[in-house]
């Protein structure tokens, strides 16, 4: 009986030692919830305390008609029902920032990613894989993470005679996709509420504004005289908070979504790059 030859299909069945990690994101819709629920206390109890106006309503609810504001914020309060969605926009943005900001950065690790990968390429061409290891402590980031799935199946596969150059290689490849399959949706996951709230909210702020607008312009009807002039210019200086804010809460998503993105791109290349070195690596140093 003629002697049988390992296909590819074995490079298939050969085990991963990546490992799914399994985390709550209860923070996608539990904060953009609290954060509309904080912009209505805050436009409610804070903007709208009682003691901000000259003729507060003093029956309270949940939208009272308070007259006379003292200042400028106070005067964000007859901006309408709009506002506090904007604030609590606003408030998700900030919210999401900082999640994404204290990931991202872990994400990235210490020092150099362009360093790190020189240093990877520099011990394997060596062939001491235990010190190309010890760097990938040391980077603690992703692309620590997946260099380290990549070179511990690397490690295996010196040592297996069973396989062709070949079949180890593309063993080693797979690896490496496994691993950066877990960690770009970490990277990516609530970029969307960055995303979705950018377009939204410069909306909402025009929604806002053509609310006050009519409320003004109907003001403007029912009186006249140097009133109504007032009545009118006071209204539209109300209803132009909710364009403001929107768009104010529009710019910052904008900016953070691309910086991230940006910082995002350049984590995934160096995963690329480090895939890239592991196989060109074995192939040529364990033909």
């Amino acid at each position: 009986m003629a002697e049988t030859k390992p296909t590819a299909t074995a490079a298939i069945k050969s085990t991963t030692s990546v490992q799914p990690v399994k985390k709550s994101n209860s923070i996608s819709w539990l904060a953009p919830l609290t954060c509309i629920i904080l912009g209505y206390v805050l436009w409610r109890f804070v903007i709208g305390a009682d003691s901000n106006f000259t003729k507060p309503d003093l029956a309270g609810g949940f939208w009272p008609d308070h007259q006379g504001p003292k200042g400028n914020l106070p005067r964000m309060y007859e901006g309408g029902i709009i506002v506090p969605i904007l604030i609590g926009a606003l408030l998700t943005v900030i919210t999401f920032v900082i999640e994404r900001l204290l990931t991202v950065t872990k994400a990235t690790g210490s020092g150099s990613i362009a360093e790190f990968i020189r240093k990877v390429q520099y011990h394997l061409a060596n062939k001491d894989v235990d010190k190309a290891m010890a760097e990938c402590d040391k980077q603690k980031g992703s692309v620590g993470n997946v260099m380290k799935a990549g070179l511990r199946k690397y490690k295996e596969m010196i040592t297996n005679t069973e396989l062709s150059t070949e079949q180890k290689v593309l063993n080693i490849q797979k690896e490496v996709e496994e691993a950066t399959a877990l960690e770009l949706p970490m990277l990516e996951k609530n970029l969307v509420f960055l995303s979705t709230i950018a377009s939204v909210a410069t909306l909402m702020g025009l929604l806002g504004t053509v609310i006050g607008m009519i409320k003004s312009f109907s003001a403007l009807g029912d009186s006249g005289g140097g009133e109504a002039a007032q009545k009118l210019s006071q209204g539209i200086s109300e209803a132009l908070y909710n364009t403001a804010l929107g768009i104010g809460t529009s710019a910052i998503a904008i900016i953070m979504y691309n910086m991230f993105t940006t910082k995002i791109d350049s984590i995934t290349y160096g995963i690329d790059e480090s895939g890239f070195t592991l196989t060109q690596s074995f192939a040529a140093n364990y033909k």
